[in-house]
């Protein structure tokens, strides 16, 4: 009962604060709410019985009203605060007054302020915008009273040639061309102007500043519906240039090579020429069609009509590629543009535009079919390819992906930087890139690269710009992962630097006995100039060998040529002397061939050269010829000088030549020409009788029958399977046991016998089938070392001799691997023999050959090592494990000093080198003896066995 008056109190609050309209709410002394209405609640989201007003204001706007609140006010007043509803901030204004019981409290009102600020501002904003659409209204404004310009938009006075400033005051007459032309303005516009009705002309003439012309659309109304006294508002639109326009637009529609037509509800209404044309409609033959009549069916009618009637239904511009229907029925690819006329009225009409792409379909797809097939390529492509411009990977192929370890796609749009391990390398690929490009050059370097996962890797860039014109636009680059060469190359640098430190260290330890080396230094350098000199002479006869029969023959063309004269070169081979050779021994016949040489060169002018060029086969170079003649006497005078007998170890030997001539320039215009063509002539002098000589005609078939004959029968012979393959041993010095085998290959020509190498590999390595025949020679090889260790036996490694052609083939090194694959032989067991010409030809190919080779574990050797011309600097570098001094310096090892010096020069060489050293032709146990007390590990030759076949082979070999 004491509580009842409060209760009383609280209804009679809550009932009045009901009546506000506003939110509000009664708060006692210590501030809190004991009484709130609805507003108040809905607009906090929560009932406030009980709790304190304060708990719902921002705590930085407590200070104005946290006293009143709590004792109350004695008069009405006002501050700004934020109240919190939940999430939500609302700026609100509070009025308190005293409560009207009296007594500590107040009641609070709340006044939303959030519209009333919004509000403010957009009028504010509503004025800025107006005042910015009269100054930038690409229409001239202007307000006018009693026939003055009271003032205007800066456009109105642009147009005019005015500033605004000098327009304001100025009479509206001074625009017009004439007094009269104003008045009779004046009469059509007053009446309407007058009434409150707008007034608008389509096209009127006014006259600038300077007295030029300018056309206007005009739009006026008065300011004041009501009292048209009060003012005018005049709207110009420049037309002059939409009056040229018009004009323009019209002999575009007329003249343009595209077809444009008009529509309005779904009719043809109006096209130009170009659509006539395109479609085959005479004149005006095709107005009033309907649009379907344009479209080969109505599934293609509908389906544009249902992408295009969405845009062009509220204004937008609609296009796409379809095919459209001519008169005849035929049917064309089209590019189909539409506009509305009006897009504020989208049922005023259609604008169409179309053009004929049947051939630009073509053309695409013919262009799409052309990426896609280079898209192909660069997929395939072994390195990896990439187009960036201004820094980022726009496109690549998947070797690129696949390097740098991204999936498919994730490189489109990464930034190359991403791709090098830091900023420095990144900057350094950036400036010698630039200075590439610049330059005109393909910028080419190796780098450190980093993949997706962050390991790195080397890699060879090679990049170009598409256009050298423009450098710093798109570029094309070719990535190769080098790291593995890279890593082979440092392995061979380390192998290199502990060799020299080696060699230095074994130089050291022999820095003592200089002394006593000085007479062996002396007999080396001997020897060096002895194989120097051996390059370019016959090691036997002391005459110029091929290549300087060769030089000489190409320095005595061009004097030919300077002298108006001829040369002749006569191509000598003696008859039978393979018979003497073979009866009497090779000692009688290396006796005779210089005994020979020795002939020739008195028979022969001093300016003549006499050249053997291998075997019983000479070559004489006679310069400064004018008739045949001279030809006839000099071959006379050979025929002469060999005709008187040889006398060797009481036997008198007797050799005639068989001379073919041939002369320049009438038989040929270059070394091998000539060469080829003397051959000729030289075995047409063999067939005629031998002991003759013959000029070399064009008729000359029968010697060319014979080896075509020869030539034919040979590319058979590996089909037919005539081919053998016989075998010498190689033995060990120390323990004459067989270390190695030396697989040599015979032809077993039907009807013929046994063909001996020297008559038939010279055809096989000009015609090309000595790849071929030397493939088969190595799977023979390895098939029967496979069937020997089957049997039982200790297997030993096969030397297989290399032509210089089948050494230089590309295949031969995937032959190889191949056939170590299908044989399963162990590497280790095979050993390619080149010679030391065929090294030489090629310095750096084949250094790369070799070691392609060496790192399938095959072992290499340098054959008849001597007789030609090694560069000491790639010997170091080649990786071969052994040397065969050739039998030129074996056969005469036992008599001749100089032969002793150039063996024990090799030795010592091979052994400095970490060579191993095989001697080849050893026939006499002194020669043997020889070898032995210097050093030699291994010997070849008839001391040992012959050439044997398979069988006989297989009897020396060892049990395993």
């Amino acid at each position: 009962m004491d509580r009842l008056p409060t209760y009383h109190l609280t209804l009679s609050m809550a009932g009045a604060l009901e009546l506000i309209g506003a939110p509000a709410c009664a708060v006692d002394g210590a501030g809190f709410v004991i009484a709130a209405n609805a507003e108040l609640e809905t607009l906090l989201g929560a009932p406030l019985a009980g709790r304190a007003l304060v708990d719902f204001l921002m705590p930085a706007c407590l200070a104005p009203g946290l006293a009143l609140l709590r004792v109350g006010v004695a008069a009405a007043q006002a501050w700004d605060a934020v109240l919190v509803a939940g999430s939500e901030e609302i700026a609100v204004q509070l009025h308190a007054k005293p409560l009207a019981a009296g007594g500590p409290g107040c009641t609070v009102v709340i006044t939303d302020t959030r519209r009333f600020v919004r509000d403010q501002a957009e009028l504010r904003q509503t004025l800025l915008e107006q005042k910015a659409i009269l100054d930038n209204a690409s229409v001239g404004i202007l307000f006018s009273n009693h026939g003055m310009m009271m003032s205007c938009n800066p456009r109105f006075a642009e147009m005019f040639g005015y500033t605004r400033e000098e327009m304001t005051g100025q009479p509206s007459v001074s625009l017009f061309t004439s007094p009269e032309a104003y008045r009779r303005f004046g009469e059509d516009a007053a009446p309407l102007l007058g009434n409150g009705l707008p007034f608008e002309r389509a096209e009127m003439q006014f006259v600038r500043r300077d007295g030029s012309l300018i056309w206007c659309r005009v739009r006026a109304k008065a300011v004041d519906s009501d009292r048209s006294r009060e003012g005018t508002i005049w709207i110009l639109e420049d037309v002059t240039d939409a009056r040229q326009t018009t004009v323009e637009v019209q002999a575009i529609m007329t003249n343009a090579s595209i077809s444009i037509l008009f529509t309005k509800n779904r009719l043809i209404t109006r096209y130009n020429r170009g659509f006539a044309e395109m479609f085959g409609y005479e004149g005006d033959e095709g107005l009033g069609l309907p649009g379907r009549a344009l479209y080969p069916d109505d599934a293609t009618y509908a389906a544009v009509g249902e992408v295009a009637f969405p845009l062009l239904s509220v204004g937008k511009p609609f296009q796409t590629e379809v095919e459209m229907a001519r008169k005849d029925g035929s049917v064309m690819w089209s590019q189909l543009i539409a506009y509305v006329v009006n897009p504020a009225d989208p049922a005023a009409g259609t604008i169409f535009i179309i053009e004929d792409r049947t051939e630009h379909k073509r053309a695409e797809e013919s262009l799409r079919n052309t990426l896609l097939e280079n898209q192909a390529i660069l997929d395939s492509a072994v390195l990896g390819i990439s187009v960036v411009e201004n820094g980022f990977n726009l496109r690549c192929n998947r070797k690129m992906e696949e390097l740098f370890g991204y999936a498919p796609g994730e490189m489109a749009g990464l930034s190359v930087q991403d791709l090098y391990p830091d900023m420095r390398s990144w900057g350094e690929a950036r400036s010698e890139t630039s200075r590439d490009f610049h330059a005109g050059r393909v910028s080419m370097y190796e780098y450190q690269l980093v993949r997706k996962d962050r390991s790195l890797f080397w890699a060879r860039l090679s990049g170009r710009p598409f256009d050298l014109a423009e450098v710093t636009g798109r570029s094309v680059w070719l990535v190769d992962d080098v790291t593995a060469r890279r890593e082979a190359a440092e392995s061979v640098r380390r192998a290199r630097d502990e060799l020299e430190v080696r060699v230095l260290e074994r130089t050291a330890e022999l820095a003592g006995a200089n002394a006593l080396l000085e007479a062996e230094i002396v007999d080396r350098r001997q020897a060096e100039a002895r194989v120097h000199h051996m390059a370019y002479h016959d090691n036997l006869t002391g005459l110029p060998n091929r290549a300087l029969l060769s030089d000489r023959l190409d320095r005595a063309m061009m004097t030919a040529e300077r002298t108006d004269r001829k040369l002749a070169l006569m191509f000598i081979d003696l008859d039978r002397f393979k018979t003497i050779n073979d009866s009497l021994g090779h000692q009688t016949g290396d006796h005779l061939l210089k005994e020979v040489a020795g002939r020739l060169c008195r028979a022969v002018r001093a300016s003549d050269t006499v050249a053997r060029l291998g075997g019983d086969e000479f070559v004489v170079l006679v310069p400064g010829v004018r008739s045949a003649d001279e030809c006839n006497r000099v071959a006379e005078k050979i025929i002469e000088a060999l005709a008187s007998p040889f006398p060797f170890e009481g036997r008198l030997l007797h050799i005639t030549p068989s001379i073919g001539i041939c002369v320049y320039p009438d038989d040929g215009g270059d070394v091998e020409t000539l060469m080829r063509h003397a051959d000729a002539a030289m075995y047409h002098a063999k067939a005629s009788g031998r002991n003759n000589y013959q000029f070399f005609t064009e008729r000359m078939n029968q010697a060319a029958a014979l080896h075509f004959e020869l030539e034919s029968s040979l590319r058979g012979a590996l089909a037919k399977e005539e081919f053998e393959l016989f075998y010498q041993p190689i033995m060990d010095i120390g323990t004459r046991q067989v270390h190695t085998m030396e697989v040599l290959l015979r032809w077993r020509r039907p009807e013929h016998g046994l063909i001996l190498p020297d008559h038939f590999i010279p055809i096989l390595e000009e015609n090309g089938l000595v790849v071929s025949v030397g493939e088969w020679v190595i799977r023979r090889a390895c098939e029967q070392s496979m069937a020997w260790q089957q049997m039982g036996l200790q297997p030993v490694p096969l030397a297989v001799n290399l032509s210089p052609r089948q050494f230089m083939n590309r295949g031969l090194i995937d032959s190889v691997r191949r056939i170590v694959d299908e044989t399963g032989i162990d590497p280790a067991l095979i050993e390619f023999e080149i010679t030391e010409t065929a090294l030489m030809q090629h310095g750096e190919q084949t250094l790369e050959i070799l070691g392609q080779i060496n790192a399938m574990g095959i072992r290499l050797s340098i054959d008849d090592f001597g007789t030609g011309y090694s560069s000491l600097a790639y010997l170091k570098r080649f990786p071969v494990r052994k040397l065969k001094i050739d039998r030129a310096f074996i056969k005469d090892l036992e008599g001749s000093a100089e032969d002793r010096a150039i063996v024990c020069a090799i030795i010592a060489l091979s052994n400095s080198l970490q060579l191993s050293v095989v001697a080849e032709g050893v026939e006499t146990e002194g020669q043997f003896e020889i070898l032995l007390q210097n050093g030699c590990q291994f010997a070849q030759g008839y001391l040992f066995s012959q050439p044997t076949d398979t069988a006989a082979a297989q009897a020396l070999l060892r049990p395993a």
